[in-house]
């Protein structure tokens, strides 16, 4: 007798898990793995039902409509005979041929995005949404299959995309997101298809958003009203964090030993940045009740802060003759600053919390040690003398 039964499986997942729909005959299993993904306190193995999610319902009704088109499926073979004398994993072989052959709950672009949604948090999630509204915008995506979406597919979607979004790294957006999903469902092996072999995103080459040592000063003390020193200020305290990024620096709890732990919102890693006197003085100025500042405590939320912020920051921008002026220049500002003083790539994107080999989940000592030498030179190049 052949059961089937879902299993959350967590061997190797690093953030959320796969669900799958374990197959089980004669104490031998295999599987099939559902477009869902899950941190473990999201599934209750008793009940067999997606929990605190915020798509639990959806979720919900979607795994359960999968397992009822295989438990169909595992019953007609094995009313036919066709399953007899079958390993286990050629029956599951054969559940997923009759499936796809069934058309049966296709594996869907829609399917394949909503797997990623779950598993991503925060800015990136929303992005991930977006992404899905307007495929859904410009086609059917619930019943779009994977193999439907060729290189001549996603050329005429970034032309209707370029309708709306004249600008390609705007648009480079939505396909990167596309992309990242296939990515997923090729490591699920929900799919084999993979149109981004001969389709190429092409970014578009971006006006540098970095300011001279000699500007960045200018900048600094350029508030001429209460309110526009304390956002330049803001501008001047992420500078002196290795220009952290507004939400991370908004959510930061106070530093502890002398340094800001935090987990960057958009990969959920952990760093560490050493507080130098130069921030030392603005966070003092600006001491949070909960948070290391008080910048955003008493907004909803940090995007109405970011609102107010970038709204400040054009208003000095055009007065100094920096057009675009926003919170990544002092990112941008002090990566420039950090390669003219010849400080290695790898220490660079590490200090801006860049994905990749140079950073771990947890600094290392040396690691950290590299960062603190940096953001040091950058900081006595800008504010040394001055």
């Amino acid at each position: 007798m052949i059961t089937t039964n879902y299993y959350l499986d967590t061997r190797s997942a690093k953030d959320a898990a796969p669900l799958r729909i374990a197959l089980t005959h004669r104490r031998q299993r295999a599987y099939i793995t559902l477009p869902v993904k899950l941190h473990p306190d999201q599934w209750d193995a008793a009940a067999r039902l997606v929990v605190n999610h915020p798509q639990k319902a959806a979720l919900n009704n979607l795994i359960t409509s999968q397992k009822i088109a295989v438990d169909g499926v595992v019953l007609r073979l094995q009313n036919d005979g066709r399953l007899v004398g079958l390993s286990i994993t050629q029956i599951r072989d054969a559940v997923l041929a009759e499936l796809t052959h069934e058309d049966v709950q296709r594996y869907t672009l829609a399917d394949a995005f909503r797997a990623s949604i779950a598993a991503r948090h925060g800015r990136t999630r929303e992005l991930y949404e977006i992404t899905l509204k307007r495929l859904g915008d410009y086609c059917d995506v619930e019943h779009l299959a994977m193999d439907d979406v060729t290189p001549a597919w996603l050329t005429k979607f970034d032309a209707y995309l370029a309708q709306t979004a004249p600008k390609r790294n705007a648009r480079n957006i939505h396909l990167r997101n596309i992309r990242a999903v296939f990515n997923d469902a090729v490591d699920d092996e929900r799919t084999t298809a993979y149109p981004f072999r001969k389709f190429h995103i092409r970014p578009e080459r971006t006006r540098k958003r970095a300011l001279s040592v000699e500007m960045l000063r200018r900048l600094f003390d350029a508030g001429e009203t209460p309110t526009e020193r304390r956002y330049l200020d803001f501008l001047r305290l992420s500078f002196c964090l290795c220009g952290i990024n507004v939400i991370d620096l908004c959510n930061a709890m106070p530093a502890v030993d002398g340094r800001v732990d935090y987990h960057r919102a958009k990969t959920h890693r952990l760093y560490s940045i050493k507080v130098e006197p130069e921030a030392a003085a603005l966070i003092e100025q600006y001491a949070g009740r909960e948070r290391l500042v008080n910048f955003a405590e008493g907004c909803q939320d940090y995007r109405f802060f970011y609102r107010r912020l970038s709204g400040v920051l054009r208003v000095v921008g055009k007065r100094l003759g920096i057009e675009g002026l926003s919170t990544y220049w002092a990112r941008h500002s002090w990566a420039t600053i950090a390669a003219a003083l010849e400080i290695p790539k790898e220490t660079i994107a590490a200090a801006l919390g860049h994905g990749g080999h140079s950073v771990t989940d947890i600094y290392i000592d040396f690691d950290a040690r590299k960062i603190d030498a940096a953001n040091r030179a950058v900081l006595d190049a800008v504010f040394g003398g001055h």
